[in-house]
């Protein structure tokens, strides 16, 4: 291979002067766009700025497995620490519907806790918000017959499993679940738990991701277990967190771990 002759010293002042202009348009084309350059796991997105926060989609499975098996569908600072406290992470979904859902409760809640709101408080007044943008979207009339009551049947997507034992394992729509019945229903739930699921039903949220389906179900399944032979729900929820974020360092293991919950 031929090396190409050294430039003369005009030539490379020439090339170092295009070089920063290059740069200079792709940072205004970044800016334009709304975009920052790539930055490592568990960010994927630069969704948006509101003033001095930035709302960014993130690798949820990322989140759960090395910083917060607790984190759900949305965060900030001052719910998970280890957010930046300029930021709300929002986790990605199988199908992104929910985002100005998410968005507008993460940024009341965190604004109101930014003022000295305690968790509760803002919580609820984010809630509240949450459920009006829900209702003028209109997904509450999804799920009445006319003039009768919400039907549980029609957020079901499709049959999992059904178990030896008669648990049947449903995937739901997620998103009118959360609009009709439980905004705060996140990934999962059982009849032990919410009162709007049929008995002997384990409900699994359609936007999870098919990678991380297993670990959900594992701890919904050992949940459920531990609340039938009578077990409060905050031992029961600690003991089934406590299993996911294992199986979740030890995939391997996982096939066996839901034998024994009675999925086989």
């Amino acid at each position: 291979m031929r090396r190409r002759k050294k430039p003369p010293a005009a030539r490379r002042a020439r090339g170092r002067k295009n070089r920063r202009v290059r740069r200079a348009g792709v940072r205004r084309a970044r800016r334009a766009r709304g975009t920052t350059p790539r930055r490592r796991l568990p960010y994927l997105q630069l969704l948006e700025r509101r003033g001095p926060v930035s709302v960014w989609l993130v690798d949820g499975a990322y989140v759960r497995r090395n910083i917060d098996e607790e984190f759900s569908n949305f965060g900030h600072h001052y719910s998970y620490s280890e957010i930046p406290r300029d930021e709300v992470w929002l986790d990605q979904e199988a199908v992104p519907d929910e985002q100005r859902f998410f968005v507008a409760h993460a940024l009341l809640e965190r604004q109101l806790m930014a003022e000295g709101k305690d968790y509760d408080t803002a919580r609820e007044a984010a809630n509240t918000e949450e459920r009006r943008l829900r209702l003028a979207a209109g997904d509450v009339r999804k799920l009445h017959l006319g003039k009768r009551p919400l039907q549980a049947v029609l957020v079901h997507e499709r049959l999992w499993k059904a178990l030896g034992n008669g648990v049947q394992v449903w995937f739901v729509n997620g998103r009118l679940v959360r609009s009709c019945y439980d905004v705060e229903f996140t990934e999962g739930g059982h009849d032990y738990v919410y009162e709007f699921v049929p008995q002997n039903e384990v409900w699994i949220d359609d936007d999870i991701h098919a990678d991380e389906r297993g670990f959900v179900l594992l701890h919904e399944l050992h949940e459920r277990n531990a609340m039938a032979r009578g077990i409060d729900y905050d031992t029961a929820h600690d003991d089934a967190s406590r299993l996911e974020r294992h199986y979740r360092n030890h995939p391997a293991e996982l096939h066996e771990a839901l034998a024994r919950e009675g999925w086989e």
